[in-house]
């Protein structure tokens, strides 16, 4: 498996990704109409770029053996005083298992401390089944949140972080 570095070139890749993953990770949470919402509003090619170019999200995929990108991971440094952000981490649902999940947490953690970084931190949706992912790399729930999200949305989740 080989991270690399994404950049406005591979929007397309990143929103086909989404859109691969979604379904898949939040078909029994969300229903249709607030996924088809969400994706649309966070993984249009336009959302992609604002976030890479002006909210400065980081962005990498990684690609498997056979040269096919499996997945994706966004941060941002300092998003809190001395804390990096998993904007998001997805992976195929066919690659879940293979590690990659957590090639992506150990190299956020590693671009955070390289930036003197003290925590990693997320949110995820409360039924969301990663949450064991994320307990199982160390995360701990450090509070609840309900974001308005628009068109009368939601999003309701825990933050969970990780002490580096």
């Amino acid at each position: 498996m080989e991270a690399v570095l994404a950049n406005s070139s591979h929007l397309s890749i990143i929103k086909d990704l989404a859109y691969a993953i979604w379904p898949s990770a939040y078909g029994e949470i969300l229903s249709p109409e607030q996924l088809t919402y969400m994706l649309s509003m966070f993984y249009s090619e336009t959302a992609l770029k604002q976030q890479m170019e002006e909210k400065k999200h980081v962005f990498y995929l990684v690609k498997n053996d056979a040269e096919k990108f499996v997945g994706f991971v966004a941060y941002e440094i300092n998003c809190e005083p001395h804390k990096t952000k998993i904007h998001k981490i997805y992976v195929l649902p066919e690659t879940q298992g293979t590690g990659v999940g957590k090639l992506f947490f150990n190299l956020v953690v590693e671009k955070a401390k390289e930036n003197n970084q003290k925590a990693v931190f997320l949110n995820v949706n409360k039924y969301n089944n990663a949450k064991q992912f994320y307990e199982k790399l160390g995360f701990t729930i450090t509070k609840e949140e309900v974001i308005d999200i628009g068109n009368n949305y939601i999003m309701d989740d825990y933050v969970m972080e990780v002490e580096i």
